[in-house]
């Protein structure tokens, strides 16, 4: 659950809750899940190789990581502190005193959704320089950085009237091994290379 709010300093914030038991949900939907893939892997002809008791546990990980406040206030300052001085990205500010593993306090943004074209371009803002914008800003957190938003949907995603980008929710960050880095760098290279 997520609220607006206001600091006794009157800083803008959003405060973001975890629901009471959720854990326990989670576990239950997780489980079934689990149980259907295993049935999918062992009655499907694909089964073994799409690996769905692979991608059931990738999940149930993922998101019992998802449910660590502490760890997605973690995720957020180490972003902040890659771009800090940044013109392409701003990440809010982690207000630390207020965070609990089920309790998150961060910084309100203002900004257009990235999918609120209209609203974009009513703002002037190019939409060559935003795709320009969020190549620069995925190369740089996957090359120089090796630590990246790894759930980048346009409900995570604002843009600022100036055109920065502004990003939120940051329960699911990346790495990549350096063998990794070099494969994604291949193939980059061979797309513009038109190979």
């Amino acid at each position: 659950q997520v609220h607006t709010a206001t600091l006794l300093d009157g800083s803008e914030v959003v405060v973001k809750v975890l629901r009471p038991k959720i854990e326990k949900i989670i576990d239950r939907d997780v489980s079934l899940l689990t149980t259907i893939a295993k049935l999918a892997q062992r009655f499907s002809k694909d089964g073994k190789r799409l690996r769905p008791v692979d991608v059931a546990d990738e999940f149930r990980k993922t998101i019992f990581d998802e449910l660590d406040l502490m760890r997605e206030a973690a995720n957020a300052s180490e972003l902040r502190r890659n771009f800090i001085d940044s013109e392409e990205l701003y990440v809010p500010e982690i207000h630390w005193d207020y965070c609990r593993q089920n309790v998150m306090v961060i910084e309100r943004i203002h900004g257009i959704n990235v999918s609120n074209i209209k609203a974009l371009k009513e703002q002037n803002i190019s939409m060559q320089m935003l795709g320009e914008r969020g190549v620069e800003i995925f190369f740089t957190q996957v090359f120089r950085d090796n630590f990246f938003h790894a759930d980048m949907h346009p409900g995570n995603i604002f843009v600022s009237p100036e055109g920065q980008y502004i990003s939120v929710d940051f329960g699911i960050m990346g790495t990549l091994s350096p063998v990794d880095q070099r494969y994604l760098a291949e193939n980059f290279l061979a797309f513009f290379q038109r190979d």
